[in-house]
């Protein structure tokens, strides 16, 4: 008999699981998975379609979204963004230009028939290379390497008020935090042109700064606008300037501060500190109750400071297959063979890196 029917005597079989790519032009399509990411606890904002569309259009790459079905029901979803570099090659990331994502499954039975699904699909795309940045992982599986060491989440729940919320940062930073709420400062919040206009005068001079190339201003403008009210830019102004801000994403009760960034001065100003904190008051005002300071990698600077925050370290793991006879693929800003492209990144005019930066950003993933 077909489907999940069976006779009283027959042993139990499930129906079959079916892999398609789902048409992500079609609002239906969308709200099905939208509705099916929400339901699922392992759901990010990395799983959204919004998060898919705003990627693919912010970069110029390719969205997919690889469904999984069993008698009509979603049982299964996988956001992929294919990424394609001149430099680095081409991959499927779920999620691309993300820090989550992965497989999401209902049971993990069904992880084998995904894994030979994806690696066919890379092959006939020709992407020698698959990252999974969480979810569900093949274990012991040829082509594949699984990492538990280079990157770890902060997450903590939201205080109850203002002042509790200041308390629950350990001392030292919370000096740091004061100084900043001292200092004259303005806090902003919102989606319009003006607060992606700061926003992307401070991330790109940021991350110049860190000898980064910063992303295309098309992808933080999409993913506004995909997101919705699910996101907003939150600046902070000194003397009329923008010296610190953030993007953020809001999804299921967390708020994630996603691409955030500051000026030469603000350090001085301790304009970081207090945007941080502006955003944790912020979350709970919107109804949030853990703010997720994002991924960063394990004993880096960015580590150490979110660690100062009272914010406890948890790796994260992340899967990568490698087709058979191709190169690892390799963007690490730690590994010895970019050190010296940093060195001179960090070096470069401003306008100059904000011309070149996102020619080579958007293949980064």
């Amino acid at each position: 008999m077909r489907g999940g029917a069976c006779s009283v005597n027959a042993p139990f079989r499930p129906a079959r699981l079916t892999l398609t790519l789902a048409s992500l032009s079609d609002p239906e399509e969308l709200r099905r998975i939208d509705a099916y990411v929400a339901r699922h606890a392992d759901g990010t904002a990395f799983h959204r379609p919004a998060w898919l569309l705003g990627a693919a259009r912010g970069t110029g790459n390719r969205a997919l979204a690889l469904v999984a079905e069993r008698a009509g029901e979603m049982v299964g979803f996988v956001p992929l963004v294919e990424v394609h570099s001149p430099l680095f090659g081409r991959m499927l990331a779920s999620s691309g230009f993300g820090v989550g994502g992965g497989v999401l499954l209902d049971d993990p039975r069904d992880a084998k028939t995904v894994f030979a699904a994806l690696e066919e699909l890379a092959a006939r795309r020709n992407c020698p290379t698959i990252e999974l940045r969480g979810g569900v992982l093949p274990e012991r599986r040829a082509g594949w390497s699984i990492r538990q060491d280079s990157h770890c989440g902060f997450v903590r729940p939201l205080a109850s008020d203002d002042e509790a919320e200041l308390l629950q940062i350990p001392r030292k930073q919370r000096a740091e935090v004061r100084k900043g709420l001292a200092n004259d400062l303005q806090v902003t919040v919102g989606r319009s042109e003006r607060d992606l206009r700061a926003h992307y005068a401070v991330y790109s001079q940021s991350v110049r700064n860190l000898g980064t190339p910063v992303f295309p201003r098309a992808l933080f403008a999409e993913v506004l606008e995909q997101f919705g009210d699910d996101a907003d830019i939150l600046t902070v102004w000194h003397a009329g300037e923008p010296t610190s801000s953030v993007l953020s994403l809001y999804h299921k009760g967390d708020v994630m501060p996603y691409w955030g960034g500051g000026t030469w001065h603000a350090r001085k100003l301790r304009a970081n500190d207090r945007m941080y904190f502006e955003l944790m008051l912020h979350a709970r005002r919107r109804g949030c109750e853990r703010f997720d300071f994002g991924r960063s990698k394990t004993n880096s600077g960015a580590y150490d400071f979110k660690r100062n925050w009272g914010f406890e370290p948890e790796p994260l793991s992340y899967g990568v297959w490698t087709a058979s006879g191709a190169e690892a693929r390799d963007v690490d800003p730690t590994s010895s063979k970019h050190a010296l492209l940093i060195a001179a990144w960090k070096r470069l005019p401003l306008a100059l890196a904000n011309r070149i930066g996102p020619l080579i950003a958007r293949g980064l993933g």
